[in-house]
């Protein structure tokens, strides 16, 4: 979501005379677009103003304007606050409120001073406001289909940061598909804090869900895949799970966060799903595409997580089997309810079932990919490698695949043979020809 805010608002400011450069060295703006999903990345921001203050103070004395704005979700929670601590900020601007940024840098520079700080939660979507994007969007593209959360996971700044579940309408959706695709892109991924929760209206002003989306589409020519992140377990309907079967262009790849295998901690999150409703979903997904392959968040520590908590979070990853999958130790945000919760984990715990938990996930994508080699898959190709003549794609799970040949050129799709598996990437070779018309996926071995 931040890679694809951050090129959002680049659209903001080109009209502005704004380019992108490469390093604060040369730039007249810096823009940091902020997590704040864990304290370790909030605290990271202000490290990195340190630095900035430095630089702005140089270049300022060279008689070059240098302003600093901080957007995104530290800059919602933290608003007037961020000033106070860094009064050398200039802008501070929320997620919700990044078209307005022409309007804060005018403010900026007719009292800078003053500064300008804008949090609000408009009533209006930014969406009907951002300028069509005129920057080549690669060949996997980001699409930003539905924003905000209605969940209030006790854990979770989302609802706070980001504001409720808001939804584009699907025409919208599709026009800028369209362009993504005119301008080079084979692969979008539609994204949302709940992306599957999406009920955008349709054309003749009716909802319509995730699953009615993708099959629209699918039926963009030159898009060769679709994928989408983040999931929530209770918002994968029937006509979701349906199109995981029906439509091929649906990459069989889902990252389906479950967050912990105890019914207990799932309760104390605020979930509103146990672990047998996580499994069941998982069945009714494979059932509907047996190549699906999953990926997941855990969380462990969390407040009052017991020994026999953390045991039924490992029962539950031995009995799904994940390709991949994001796992932390429980972080406190100031805020939600459970950084008021009694029974807070010790540091060395949740250190202790961190490694045990993420050297079985290891282990599981090890297996995954070790699955792969001497397969035939179709690889989308998107860069060159880091060797002269490597090119460099993704497989149907997400995989990154290589191949030592310069003739690959970005955005094919081309079969490659899988010869070997390395810590994080699959290696191969060509197998056919280079028209990328048909791209062949053979079965997971049993």
């Amino acid at each position: 979501m931040n890679v694809y805010d951050s090129a959002r608002m680049a659209d903001v400011l080109a009209p502005l005379g704004y380019a992108p450069v490469e390093t604060p060295d040369d730039a007249e703006l810096v823009v940091l677009n902020t997590c704040h999903i864990r304290e370790k990345a909030a605290e990271k921001i202000y490290s990195e103003l340190g630095r900035l203050r430095r630089l702005k103070d140089r270049r300022r004395r060279a008689g070059h304007e240098f302003l600093i704005a901080v957007a995104g979700c530290v800059a919602q929670a933290e608003g007037e606050e961020m000033r106070i601590r860094a009064p050398f900020v200039d802008i501070v601007c929320g997620p919700q409120a990044y078209h307005r940024l022409p309007e804060l840098l005018a403010r900026v520079r007719a009292h800078p001073l003053a500064g300008a700080v804008d949090t609000e939660f408009p009533a209006e979507s930014k969406f009907d406001f951002l300028p069509e994007s005129r920057t080549p969007p690669g060949v996997a593209a980001f699409l930003s289909v539905q924003e905000g959360c209605d969940k209030f996971c006790t854990f979770c700044v989302v609802p706070y940061t980001r504001g409720a579940e808001v939804s584009r309408p699907a025409g919208a959706i599709l026009a800028e598909a369209r362009a993504l695709v005119a301008r080079g892109a084979r692969e979008i991924t539609l994204l949302g804090q709940n992306v599957n929760a999406y009920h955008g209206e349709g054309s003749d002003g009716a909802d319509r869900g995730l699953g009615r989306l993708i099959r629209v589409l699918a039926e963009i020519p030159d898009l060769l895949r679709i994928r989408y992140t983040t999931s929530h377990p209770r918002d994968m309907d029937d006509d979701l799970i349906a199109a995981h079967r029906d439509v091929e262009k649906l990459m069989p790849f889902l990252h389906l966060p479950v967050q912990s295998g105890s019914d207990q901690v799932l309760a104390r999150m605020n979930r509103r799903h146990a672990a047998a409703d996580y499994l069941r979903l998982v069945e009714r997904l494979r059932t509907a595409r047996p190549d699906l392959a999953l990926s997941s968040d855990f969380i462990v520590g969390f407040p009052g997580e017991s020994d026999g908590d953390f045991a039924a979070t490992l029962g539950l990853v031995a009995e799904v089997g994940y390709a991949q999958a994001f796992s932390f130790k429980y972080s406190p945000r100031p805020g939600t309810p459970a950084a008021d919760m009694a029974e807070q984990v010790p540091e060395p715990t949740k250190a202790d079932r961190l490694h045990e938990l993420q050297a079985l996930l290891r282990r599981q994508q090890d297996a995954f990919n070790a699955s792969c080699v001497g397969r035939r898959m179709p690889v989308l190709f998107d860069r060159p490698g880091r060797r002269p003549g490597q090119s460099l794609g993704r497989s149907p799970w997400l995989q990154p695949v290589h191949v030592d040949d310069p003739g690959v050129l970005p955005g094919q799709l081309r079969d490659v043979r899988i010869a070997a598996r390395h810590a994080n990437s699959l290696a191969g070779a060509l197998v056919g020809t280079a028209d990328g018309a048909t791209a062949h996926l053979e079965p997971i071995p049993a």
